[in-house]
């Protein structure tokens, strides 16, 4: 069955960074775009960065040049490079992947979400 799980979230002071990591796992005949959300409390989630499986890259205007996205297809993994962090960048942060698994089923698939907190 095919799942991704995150690692890097945690506390961070206001200037500070991290480094999200998103691997994929399980049966995979092969991986599209993947991408970075993140919801506030009280917000609504909201689609932060992309990369297609070409390398093509989106970034909203809050964390454009700010944050950087990467995959490394051979480990089937997406990443999210945080630097410069602000206290308004605190939220739940939550991988999103487009795979095609074997055998067929689901498409769109999500991680558990982590936690990032920014300290002023």
């Amino acid at each position: 069955q095919v799942h991704l799980v995150e690692s890097g979230g945690g506390l961070v002071q206001a200037g500070g960074s991290l480094r999200l990591s998103c691997v994929a796992s399980g049966d995979i005949f092969s991986i599209d775009d993947m991408a970075w959300y993140r919801q506030a409390p009280g917000k609504q989630r909201e689609l932060i960065t992309s990369i297609t499986n070409r390398g093509n890259t989106y970034y909203t205007d809050d964390v454009k040049g700010r944050f950087t996205v990467s995959r490394d297809d051979a480990k089937k993994t997406v990443y999210l490079q945080m630097n410069r962090l602000k206290p308004e960048d605190t939220a739940v942060y939550y991988c999103r992947a487009e795979i095609r698994p074997l055998p067929p089923s689901q498409y769109e698939y999500w991680g558990q979400g982590t936690q990032v907190t920014v300290s002023s």
